[in-house]
C-alpha cells in the first residue's frame, strides 16, 4: 500500500513538472513512478505491489478475453439459423469465503455473456448459476472453468 501512495505521489510530481494536470499526464507519470519503484525494488524491499499490479493488468486481459469470447459465441448463435443454446442451472462449491470474493466472482460470471448468477446458498458454500451452452456432460467442463478461470483469479488478486 506504501508503494502505491508512493506511485501516486510519483505520478502528481510528474504533472507538477509538465505542468499539465491531464488524465494523460498523470497515466504516463503513474507509468513512470511505476518503472521507478520497479528498478528500485531491490532497495525497497518490497515486492507484493509488484506481483499485485501484475496479476491486475493480467486480469484485465483475462476479463477482456472472456467478454470478447462469449460476446462472438452468443453472436455467432444469434446469427446462424440453427440454434446450439443448452440452457442448465449449476451448482459450483466456492473455495472464496469473503463478501467481496463472492461478489466479484458472481458479478463476472453475470458479466459475461450466456452466464448469470442466481444464488449464494446460505452458508457461502455453494454458488448457482445459469449457463446457455451446457452440452451432454459438459457441466463439470463449465464447472471446471469457472473455479480455474473465473474464481482462483479472483482469489490470486486479493488475497
Amino acid at each position: 500500500m506504501i508503494l502505491f501512495i508512493w506511485n501516486l505521489f510519483l505520478a502528481f510530481f510528474w504533472a507538477a513538472i509538465t505542468g499539465e494536470l491531464s488524465l494523460s499526464t498523470l497515466s504516463f507519470g503513474f507509468f513512470i513512478g511505476y518503472c521507478v519503484l520497479l528498478a528500485s525494488s531491490r532497495a525497497l524491499g518490497s515486492t507484493h505491489y509488484f506481483r499485485k499490479s501484475r496479476l491486475l493488468v493480467y486480469f484485465i486481459v483475462f476479463v477482456i478475453f472472456e467478454l470478447t469470447k462469449s460476446s462472438f459465441r452468443l453472436a455467432f448463435d444469434i446469427i446462424t439459423p440453427q440454434h446450439r443454446m443448452r440452457p442448465g442451472l449449476i451448482r459450483i462449491p466456492l473455495e472464496a469465503k469473503t463478501d467481496l470474493e463472492i461478489t466479484m466472482l458472481a458479478n463476472l460470471i453475470s458479466l459475461t455473456p450466456g452466464t448469470l448468477t442466481l444464488d449464494v446458498s446460505e452458508d457461502r458454500k455453494y454458488l448457482y448459476m445459469h449457463a446457455m451452452y451446457i452440452y451432454g456432460k459438459n457441466i463439470e467442463s463449465v464447472r471446471r472453468h469457472i473455479k480455474s478461470d473465473f474464481e482462483h483469479r479472483i482469489l490470486e488478486l486479493l488475497r
